[in-house]
């Protein structure tokens, strides 16, 4: 309810206690109604736990590619038809922690940002700014031609991604959890890097891969 880029909560179901609590501290709410917790429980879908509140919340608003300013040090990520909710979740809430200007998702290809997503990104979501796009290909074009530099993930390139990384704006793609990321997609990458693993195993699951390369984006360069 403290996000901006939200709008009031279109229904707000609580216990009298809880209810209490939560006027305590919001003010007076339209959408707050007292229930029991077999009423509230109802309301959720089933097997849902519940500590005597349930929110509907308003819709987040998307962000719009011109929202990224292009400043030393930024980054964004882009995610290439990753479709697993846990994974998605989970990736948000790396960028939420390495401090991630944004990140862009397919309009048809990608998660609702509620549910398992919401509960494996533990906040993130109300944190990290999320812009959906037609085009991943054309998206990237308009990011490079705003200043920004792309670097796709792809375990067959030939420099590592500590090579690859200059301190500039940068947008780091990733690839879905099987197939990686598409061909048309890495065309329009400035530049491919890999995660360099001695071990000799071949992949990481994205969300794992994502948090390193955050970590390494995020490392101070000159």
């Amino acid at each position: 309810m403290a996000n901006p880029r939200r709008g009031a909560p279109q229904r707000l179901l609580a216990t009298p206690e809880r209810a209490r609590q939560i006027e305590a501290r919001f003010g007076p709410m339209k959408a707050l109604e007292t229930a029991d917790n077999h009423r509230i429980g109802l309301a959720l879908p089933q097997g849902a736990v519940h500590q005597g509140v349930a929110l509907r919340p308003a819709p987040l608003e998307d962000v719009e590619l011109a929202d990224f300013e292009a400043r030393p040090g930024a980054v964004l990520l882009v995610l290439d038809q990753v479709t697993d909710p846990q994974n998605v979740g989970a990736i948000l809430r790396s960028a939420a922690a390495f401090g991630v200007a944004g990140v862009i998702l397919q309009d048809r290809h990608a998660p609702k940002l509620a549910g398992a997503l919401a509960k494996a990104a533990a906040g993130a979501v109300e944190k990290v700014p999320v812009a959906h796009v037609v085009n991943l290909s054309r998206a990237l074009d308009e990011l490079t031609s705003a200043g920004w530099r792309a670097v796709g993930l792809a375990g067959e390139a030939e420099r590592g991604l500590a090579e690859v990384l200059d301190g500039g704006p940068t947008v780091l793609v990733l690839g879905s959890e099987g197939e990686g990321l598409r061909r048309l997609v890495a065309e329009h990458c400035d530049e491919l890097a890999k995660i360099p693993m001695p071990g000799g195993f071949e992949s990481l699951n994205v969300s794992a891969a994502a948090a390193i390369a955050l970590y390494e984006a995020a490392r101070p360069r000159g």
